[in-house]
């Protein structure tokens, strides 16, 4: 099972919605089996797949807590299987239990037992820096991050880069940025071609690179959100769609096929 993270500092850079296309992509196209983890307390993608946040069951909170096993946690749902996130994610960093050694190791630790159950886990992450991103970083093989043409994103990808490096360093020697994806993209403004530049440059000194795929504004991304559904379900024929399976081939070609 290759583990893939979606990671990026700040919100509004389609992190979610890309951690959703690329899950429901290699689904779709490629026939692969997916396996989704929510890490954000604000539960968008358990939202959007419409899974069981009521409490009754697990979810990636007891899995790093040693309250559930993973494969207990597992929903089933029509747009793919998830370990669902829990609203008490958000404090996190002050869980007693998860304060004590080996803590960046609980999601790793949690996922091995499913290693043979499928062929990627795209894991969804919280907008910030913390145990719960460090725990993702740790348990991945690989991080993509979502990124738009613009200044305060530029310096998120800066700073996630010495996060990514220290994770690397310390917890997961294997762990490989397989690129940044430029998302809300309008390339007929001056600016957003100046900041694409920089964005390249910048990825060309961390080792990453940018993904010739960019994904356009679209509304259809919001509808199909509303509507509780993937991009290519809702309007296969749309920029968003087109621009998303032209990533997720990349993605692929990118040497990310199980061997």
């Amino acid at each position: 099972m290759i583990k893939v993270a979606l990671v990026a500092q700040k919100g509004g850079d389609c992190k979610t919605t890309t951690a959703h296309a690329l899950g429901a992509g290699l689904i779709k196209y490629h026939g692969k089996k997916v396996l989704y983890v929510d890490m954000d307390a604000q539960g968008n993608l358990s939202r959007t797949l419409e899974a069981d946040r009521s409490g009754s069951l697990p979810t990636v909170l007891e899995i790093l807590t040693g309250k559930a096993k993973a494969k207990d946690a597992i929903q089933h749902t029509a747009g793919g299987d998830i370990i669902a996130a829990s609203p008490a994610l958000a404090g996190a960093d002050r869980e007693e239990s998860l304060s004590n050694v080996g803590r960046e190791y609980r999601l790793r630790k949690a996922l091995e037992p499913l290693a043979r159950s499928y062929d990627y886990c795209v894991i969804d992450t919280p907008p910030a820096l913390g145990i719960l991103t460090v725990n993702a970083l740790t348990a991945a093989d690989l991080v993509v991050i979502p990124a738009q043409a613009d200044d305060y994103s530029l310096d998120a990808v800066e700073r996630l880069s010495d996060t990514i490096q220290t994770v690397k360093l310390y917890c997961n020697p294997k762990l490989e940025i397989s690129g940044i994806l430029l998302t809300r993209y309008n390339g007929r403004t001056n600016v957003t071609n100046y900041l694409d530049e920089l964005i390249t440059e910048l990825a060309g000194t961390i080792g990453a690179r940018v993904y010739r795929s960019r994904i356009r504004e679209c509304s259809y991304i919001k509808e199909a959100k509303f509507l509780r559904t993937d991009i290519y379900t809702h309007a296969p024929r749309c920029n968003a769609a087109n621009d998303y399976r032209s990533f997720v081939n990349e993605f692929l070609e990118g040497g990310q096929e199980n061997g």
